[in-house]
């Protein structure tokens, strides 16, 4: 598995807004192959910013990569600068392996 994370600071007053632009969106993840889940979390209020992260998991970085080259990548993300206003600095893109896997499922 391959987990990407995007962590963004949004600022006072925005999280509405934030919101509806991700809920509104064409994803196109789900018709990507590869492509496992995606959550959208919301994080503390802290001074200057609230902080939310986007989590989208990948059976592969390779998957990964080879959305990011895509048709899907550039619609989904058509306008994303045009919300400047609502961040409190560039969103911060970490990516990582999986080392260890336990399902929860499997207690079941």
């Amino acid at each position: 598995m391959f987990l990407t994370m995007n962590r963004f600071k949004v600022n006072p007053g925005q999280e509405a807004a934030f919101e509806a632009v991700w809920t509104g969106r064409d994803s196109q993840l789900p018709q990507v192959p590869g492509f496992v889940s995606f959550h959208l979390m919301k994080g503390p209020a802290k001074e200057g910013h609230t902080l939310y992260a986007s989590h989208t998991l990948w059976e592969s970085e390779a998957h990964f990569t080879a959305w990011t080259k895509s048709e899907a990548f550039r619609n989904a993300h058509r306008g994303a600068g045009s919300h400047g206003d609502l961040y409190a600095g560039p969103p911060e893109l970490e990516m990582f392996s999986s080392v260890q896997v336990i399902d929860g499922k499997a207690a079941a």
